[in-house]
């Protein structure tokens, strides 16, 4: 008896075509347009997540280094004012701070100044 694999093929265009779902004209409802698009899609979510991690990076150094300027240090000196201080407190929590406790990430910055002086 020969084996038809038609149901096989049916669940595996419907995952594609669900994957799909959103997307504009073909690439929502043929499966070959609909599977390159996903594929596609899966690909760039891959490297989206790499490149967040740098994106957040480079958005706390920003906010950090303009809190900083602020009080007169440049981001570097900031940082390297921490590390003598002995302060371990990562870009994350700096940047949160420099947004919204101005008070306190300006005792960071003076903190650091001594530490550098």
């Amino acid at each position: 008896m020969r084996v038809k694999r038609g149901l096989a093929s049916h669940r595996r265009h419907k995952k594609y075509l669900a994957a799909a779902k959103g997307f504009r004209g073909g690439r929502s409802r043929l499966y070959r347009t609909a599977r390159e698009a996903v594929e596609r899609s899966l690909q760039n979510s891959f490297v989206g997540r790499k490149a967040r991690k740098r994106d957040f990076r480079a958005l706390w150094i920003l906010r950090i280094n303009a809190g900083a300027r602020l009080s007169g240090l440049s981001y570097s000196r900031f940082m390297h004012g921490l590390k003598l201080a002995n302060v371990a407190l990562d870009r994350k929590i700096l940047a949160d701070l420099a947004v919204n406790q101005k008070e306190d990430f300006a005792k960071l910055v003076a903190l650091a100044k001594e530490a550098v002086r």
